[in-house]
């Protein structure tokens, strides 16, 4: 089982407003924020959970974007449905809109955006409608 994830991104302030509005109708939602004065030098980040942060981002170097994907544990359709409709309006694209996957599993439902630097974005219910 994984603790938690972390993933870089190149304009932290356009990441944060992302992030914020796309997981709030997840009930996620920022619990730790790193400025560079805590970090002791120039990373800014945040960790961002429900009860305990397990999704982290943040201003460090390196790889970002095509190839990566983070699915994040929606309680019902409609927090499924409502994730995407706050990732888009945050300025997500399209890679997948609300629907059954039942080629993954009959009750799996999904929906996929892509952040701003091109990280593949998930919500996923596994559960009877």
């Amino acid at each position: 089982m994984i603790d938690h994830i972390g993933i870089g991104c190149s304009d932290y302030a356009r990441s944060l407003q992302f992030y914020q509005a796309a997981l709030a109708p997840l009930g996620i939602t920022v619990l730790v924020e790193l400025t560079p004065e805590i970090t002791g030098g120039d990373y800014s980040g945040v960790g961002m959970g429900r009860d305990r942060p397990f999704f982290w981002f943040g201003s460090e170097g390196g790889p970002r974007g095509a190839g990566m994907h983070v699915a994040f544990a929606a309680r019902s359709r409609g927090e499924v449905d409502a994730f995407y409709a706050a990732a888009i309006a945050a300025g997500g694209r399209d890679h997948g809109k609300p629907g059954l996957r039942p080629h993954y599993d009959p009750d799996y439902y999904g929906a996929f955006v892509l952040d701003p630097d091109g990280i593949n974005v998930e919500a996923v219910y596994r559960g009877p409608a």
